[in-house]
C-alpha cells in the first residue's frame, strides 16, 4: 500500500511539476482570470459551463492545457497557445493579416473553437476539451508575450535576470511579476476585479484580433526598454504591474463574454 502511494505521489509531483518550465501566464495567472471570469457569468451560462466541467471551477481549469503539455499525445496543442509577429503592424494591418491566417496558432484555433462550442452534435469528449482549450486560449492572448516575436520565440530568447535568478523576459510576465505579489489567486482576483459595467461592455465588444493587438503594442514597447542580460527588479514590478493587472482583468471579462455569448 504505501509503495503504490508514494508512486501515485510522484507521478502527481511530475504531471504539476513538467508543465511549469514553459506555462502561459503561469498557474496564478490564469487561476486569476478564471476567478475573474467567474463572476461575470449569467446563471444560464454558469449551469452550462458546469454541465461540461463537472466539479471543475473556471480558475482551475484555466490550467489544464499547461499541465497536459506532460502527455505527449497532446502535442498537437503546443502552437494553439500564441501567435507570433515577425514584423511591427499598425492595427489595420495586423487585423488583416490575421482575417488571412491559416497558421495553426492562438487566432486560428480560437475561431475554431468557437465554431465548434457553438454546433449542438459535439460529442461531449470533444466539448470538454474545445472548452478547456478556449478559456486557456482566451487568458493567453491577454498576456503580451503571446503576441511577440516570433524570432525570439515569444520572448523565451531574451534572456535576462529577475533579482538574482536566471530567467526570459516571457517567464517574467507569465510568472514572476504575478508571484512577486504574493497573493493567492482568490485575494489578486478581488484586489484587481473592480469594473463599471460600461467597461465589461466596451472590452466585451472588441474582435479578438483586438485583443492580440493590444497585447503586441505592450510587447513592442517592453521590447524597446530593457536589453538581454539586464536584471530586473523592484523598479520593473513597480512600472508595470499595473499593465499586468489590467491584462487579467481584460482577459477575464472578455472570457465571461465569450462564454456568455456561447451558453447564455
Amino acid at each position: 500500500m504505501k509503495v503504490n502511494f508514494f508512486k501515485k505521489l510522484i507521478l502527481a509531483a511530475a504531471i504539476f511539476y513538467m508543465p511549469l518550465q514553459s506555462m502561459a501566464w503561469g498557474t496564478q495567472g490564469h487561476r486569476i482570470c478564471g476567478q475573474i471570469a467567474s463572476t461575470y457569468l449569467t446563471p444560464k451560462a454558469r449551469l452550462a459551463i458546469a454541465q461540461i466541467l463537472g466539479n471543475e471551477s473556471l480558475a482551475l481549469t484555466g490550467n489544464w492545457a499547461d499541465f497536459i503539455k506532460s502527455d505527449p499525445s497532446y502535442s498537437y496543442l503546443s502552437s494553439w497557445h500564441y501567435v507570433d509577429f515577425d514584423k511591427v503592424y499598425t492595427y489595420p494591418e495586423m487585423e488583416d493579416y490575421l482575417n488571412h491566417d491559416k497558421n495553426v496558432d492562438a487566432y486560428t484555433k480560437l475561431q475554431f473553437l468557437i465554431g465548434e462550442l457553438k454546433k449542438k452534435d459535439v460529442s461531449k469528449e470533444n466539448r470538454l476539451l474545445y472548452l478547456r482549450m478556449l478559456i486557456h486560449i482566451v487568458e493567453d492572448v491577454h498576456q503580451p508575450m503571446h503576441a511577440a516575436h516570433a524570432d525570439d520565440k515569444g520572448g523565451n530568447d531574451f534572456k535576462l535576470n529577475w533579482f538574482n535568478n536566471p530567467t526570459n523576459l516571457h517567464s517574467i510576465w507569465d510568472s514572476q511579476l504575478i508571484e512577486f505579489q504574493q497573493l493567492s489567486y482568490t485575494e489578486y482576483a478581488s484586489a484587481i476585479n473592480h469594473t463599471t459595467a460600461a467597461e465589461r461592455a466596451e472590452w466585451q465588444a472588441t474582435s479578438i484580433s483586438r485583443w492580440i493587438f493590444e497585447s503586441n503594442q505592450i510587447t513592442e514597447k517592453l521590447y524597446t526598454e530593457i536589453k538581454p542580460g539586464d536584471t530586473l527588479n523592484y523598479k520593473y514590478n513597480f512600472t508595470h504591474i499595473d499593465i499586468v493587472n489590467q491584462r487579467l482583468l481584460k482577459a477575464g471579462v472578455r472570457l465571461a463574454g465569450i462564454l456568455n455569448q456561447l451558453f447564455g
